[in-house]
């Protein structure tokens, strides 16, 4: 037991180190264009399956609440939280399209458009991505194994660097945890 617990320590340090010798820039580069975002008035959206639809509520909560600084609400929306829109749209269109119907219905020029995908290959996640961009929206992927479709498809690809499923999501917390503590200090100074 011991050494299972140590291990799974071990590969989170491990995976860590790694990706933080390439992701310093990108999350630079992605916390700005949420605070532009931000800063404008516009909003942000989240989405991803599984886990990563976890993900996307746990960052939304962080943004529209707040990390650690007392600072205003900011708009931020996770995809994942509406079932009854979720399950009638996969009902009616077909669950690749669980996330177009919503970026569709609720993004506008300017907005941020984050998609999360371990692989950043998730089908239903690269559509609304494609149309984010059709859009004008900015787009922001989360995402591990090199990328996947998400390299060509965001304006940034934050990539944990592991094709370990468990740590590709412990660092999509992480990275999101860092945006969201860039955002608290942007927006504690106004």
């Amino acid at each position: 037991m011991q050494s299972i617990i140590k291990q799974e320590f071990n590969e989170h340090i491990k995976v860590s180190t790694e990706t933080i010798k390439s992701i310093n820039k990108p999350i630079e580069i992605a916390s700005n264009l949420c605070i532009d975002c931000l800063n404008k008035g516009n909003k942000i959206l989240l989405f991803g399956n599984g886990g990563s639809a976890a993900d996307a509520q746990h960052i939304a909560a962080e943004i529209v609440g707040r990390y650690k600084i007392e600072r205003k609400g900011l708009a931020a929306i996770a995809l994942t939280t509406d079932t009854s829109a979720i399950t009638a749209i996969a009902n009616d269109f077909g669950y690749l399209q669980v996330f177009n119907r919503q970026v569709e219905a609720l993004a506008h020029e300017g907005d941020v458009v984050i998609g999360i995908s371990t692989g950043g290959s998730s089908p239903n996640v690269i559509s609304a991505l494609k149309l984010a961009n059709d859009i004008g929206c900015k787009t922001i992927g989360f995402s591990g194994r090199g990328g996947g479709e998400f390299n060509e498809l965001c304006d940034v690809n934050l990539i944990a660097v592991t094709d370990n499923t468990p740590r590709i999501q412990e660092m999509h917390i992480l990275i999101g945890h860092t945006i969201c503590h860039l955002i608290d200090q942007a927006f504690v100074q106004n």
